[in-house]
């Protein structure tokens, strides 16, 4: 069974909705999502907010979040996750945020970083990966984490 099955079920199973908001990713966690049959149950849609005015349009980032932050940031996701939430009103929303290369990089934010954020009922989490490997392999790693990020909460292993 693939990460998106398991994670599908175990949505199904809690009667829990997700929504997703990504950026280097370029909507490949949704389409894992909806390779799955089903998947309508749970997954309510998604936003692929590649520009920072998407970002502030769709999604409601702050422009003074990004401007004190930069779009790859924590700030910035735990923003993106909580505008994916509100805009489909789902339980849960994923955001992916990053520098999938090969240009872009800069000594501070370099190719490969990646920040996944998770907002939920009771909380949200984020987290900071650096990959490694060129841009395929960057957002694979990327929607990789981002669904085992939603799949370890709702599987209750997040710390509150």
């Amino acid at each position: 069974m693939t990460l998106e099955e398991t994670l599908g079920a175990a949505l199904r199973d809690r009667n829990l909705t997700l929504a997703t908001a990504e950026s280097c990713t370029g909507g490949l966690i949704a389409h894992r999502l909806t390779n799955v049959s089903g998947s309508s149950a749970y997954f309510l849609g998604g936003v692929v907010s590649y520009s920072n005015d998407a970002k502030q349009r769709l999604l409601g980032v702050p422009l003074a979040t990004l401007v004190a932050y930069g779009a790859v940031s924590e700030p910035t996701a735990r923003a993106m996750a909580q505008g994916a939430r509100a805009a489909f009103h789902a339980d849960l929303a994923l955001a992916v945020t990053g520098i999938a290369g090969p240009g872009g990089g800069t000594p501070d934010k370099p190719v490969g970083l990646t920040y996944i954020a998770l907002a939920a009922p009771d909380g949200e989490w984020v987290e900071r990966h650096v990959w490694p490997g060129d841009r395929a392999a960057i957002k694979a790693q990327s929607a990789e984490a981002a669904l085992s990020l939603a799949a370890r909460y709702v599987r209750g292993e997040l710390p509150p």
